[in-house]
């Protein structure tokens, strides 16, 4: 009877003070917030945030909106709002956060902020980029998956696209597995990456073939994600989805950490993949341990590599990207073990800009 009491108290109280959370709401005094909107693309190419923090005494702007080694402006006016523009922004989807006296804020404005980073549309090409969601195009579905994994013994998650019309379909179709980068998730792709979309324009427009994309959550130990995702992930998707499931029917993609999680996986499993895309990654130029093993296991798997992997490319940001000499010089060792593949690269450094622009001229080559 105690333990039922005082549950009933708690709950009382709850929402007493959610209540009376209300009333104060109701009757506040109204701020410049209530109407502030936070973020604005302004007609010159640069973007404006603005955010309410009048006892704030230093405000800056934080993630891939903001160039690497740049100092941007903030300015405080009367009415305790803080605005920070950023310059010529080239057309692309970013992340971004205030900065306010050195705590990380998320945009209390955006919707999404409760979920992940808030992101901002620069198109100034409207539905033209390739980015862009076009209102005449059928769209797939993004749905989010739950597992088991027995390699963790823990429910993981994982985003899945499938094009327009598949669940009314019965045909199987080819899988794509694209993985994100260090610090980020599962909702990286579908979100900053706009791999949805991008799946979608390009079908749309008859340069890609019907496939599912399947974007895991690589934020792990890669040795550990690597049995994972041949041990869980994989058999997953073959066992839920309608699709192949010999290697000619498989891609793998990833980015910075993700990258190294693709190098790790196809090079464990070399028959499994016939199509692969290294991004913005390599092994680190200071680690001997692991250009030796990956000598080593690289003479050992080239005849599997060059009997099973029909597309092998490496894409980086340019001599900008921080992952660009780890690259280069890891290519060495492809080069000295007679690994064939396609480099290219891009200006855009280590970033979003570069990465979709990678998803976009991979995706086609797929399965053809």
């Amino acid at each position: 009877m105690k333990n039922l009491k005082s549950i009933v108290l708690a709950g009382f109280l709850a929402v007493f003070f959610t209540l009376a959370a209300q009333a104060q709401m109701f009757n506040r005094t109204p701020t410049p917030n209530d109407n502030l909107k936070s973020t604005q693309v302004l007609k010159n190419g640069d973007v404006q945030f603005q955010i309410y923090a009048p006892e704030a005494e230093k405000v800056t702007l934080g993630g891939d909106i903001v160039p690497w080694g740049t100092d941007l402006k903030s300015e405080k006016a009367e009415n305790g709002v803080w605005t920070i523009t950023v310059p010529n922004v080239k057309a692309g989807t970013y992340r971004y956060n205030f900065l306010v006296d050195g705590v990380k804020v998320y945009d209390p404005k955006a919707p999404d902020a409760y979920k992940t980073s808030a992101l901002v549309d620069v198109l100034p090409n409207g539905e033209e980029e390739f980015f862009a969601v076009r209102k005449d195009v059928p769209h797939g579905a993004v749905s989010a998956v739950q597992y088991f994994s027995e390699t963790t013994g823990t429910i993981r998650n994982m985003q899945v696209w499938t094009p327009p019309g598949y669940n009314a379909k019965n045909n199987k179709l080819p899988v794509f597995y694209l993985i994100h980068g260090g610090g980020d998730s599962e909702l990286a792709w579908p979100g900053v990456g706009r791999a949805g979309i991008i799946m979608d324009n390009l079908l749309a427009e008859g340069k890609c073939k019907e496939m599912i994309v399947v974007m895991p959550d690589g934020g792990i130990d890669v040795n550990l994600f690597v049995k994972d995702f041949v041990n869980d992930i994989i058999p997953y998707i073959e066992s839920n989805y309608n699709v192949y499931t010999d290697a000619d029917h498989r891609a793998l993609a990833g980015l910075s950490m993700g990258g190294l999680e693709v190098l790790e996986s196809f090079m464990a499993h070399p028959d499994l993949f016939a199509y692969i895309n290294v991004m913005s990654s390599g092994w680190f130029a200071n680690n001997k341990e692991m250009y030796e093993a990956g000598d080593k296991r690289l003479a050992e798997i080239a005849p599997t590599l060059e009997k099973t992997v029909k597309f092998l490319k490496f894409t980086q940001g340019g001599p900008e990207d921080i992952a660009y000499e780890n690259g280069k010089a890891m290519l060495k060792v492809f080069d000295k073990n007679g690994i064939d593949y396609e480099f290219s690269e891009m200006p855009g450094g280590h970033s979003w800009l570069v990465w979709r622009n990678d998803l976009h001229s991979f995706a086609p080559v797929l399965f053809k």
